[in-house]
């Protein structure tokens, strides 16, 4: 049976993310859509417009150009986006599924998330920062000697090459935006996680303490960094064709 799904990539990157992802999806016959958030990737659209609302409003988009509901997959940040858009169009969605996706409840902001996890690279002290601020902290990018180690350290050279030479910065608003999400809505929607065992980015352990306060209907697991997509298509893809 065949399933349409739309892929939301996560913070410094863009719909590339997937490009390992949507021919196997294809090629079993489903139908995927990549989607490209403002300011990412090939969009140049100004970074101090950015907020998670429009993030919300373009995945609104593309979900609403489906003509059935779809699977709607979000990794990392794009968790945040997934669930406001389940809170707004729940019956146009079969399924949410989160990638080492932040899992918010209502009134969390990724950053609150965030600073709760005790495994992450990119929030760890230190003399050598990971994470590095534009001088008026509008925008962030991950040092670039840290790329591989924080998102993808089982990758071949490639795929990190891939990652280093399209980051960009990311808009910092989208990041201390509050999730509005009710029961009747976003709670409504069956939802699936999975959980990438080696991340360095959203580590297991902050992983672990969402799905603590927001239960999923299914967890699946990776043996993965941060970017499976990347690392392990084959098993991903298998995990998001058999989510039953």
């Amino acid at each position: 049976m065949s399933t349409t799904y739309v892929l939301v990539h996560g913070a410094w990157m863009g719909k590339f993310a997937w490009d390992e992802v949507v021919p196997r999806l294809t090629a079993l016959g489903h139908s995927a859509v990549a989607v490209e958030l403002p300011g990412h990737g090939e969009d140049n659209s100004p970074l101090a417009e950015q907020t998670l609302a429009n993030y919300r409003a373009t995945v609104i988009k593309a979900v609403e150009a489906q003509s059935e509901p779809v699977v709607l997959v979000g990794h990392s940040m794009g968790g945040m986006v997934i669930s406001e858009v389940a809170e707004a169009i729940p019956d146009q969605l079969k399924t949410l599924v989160y990638v080492a996706g932040y899992l918010p409840q209502n009134g969390d902001t990724l950053l609150a998330l965030a600073s709760q996890d005790q495994g992450s690279l990119i929030t760890a002290a230190g003399a050598n920062p990971t994470l590095l601020f534009a001088p008026d902290y509008s925008t962030s990018t991950i040092a670039q000697s840290a790329i591989e180690s924080v998102f993808c350290a089982d990758c071949d050279r490639q795929h990190v090459q891939r990652l280093i030479d399209r980051h960009k910065p990311e808009a910092g608003a989208p990041f201390s935006a509050a999730a509005t999400l009710t029961s009747q809505n976003f709670g409504k929607v069956r939802k699936v996680y999975i959980e990438t065992w080696q991340d360095k980015a959203v580590s297991h352990q902050l992983q672990r303490l969402m799905l603590s306060k927001t239960p999923v209907d299914k967890t699946l697991t990776l043996d993965s960094s941060h970017s499976p997509f990347f690392s392990m298509p084959d098993a991903l893809v298998a995990h998001l064709t058999n989510l039953d």
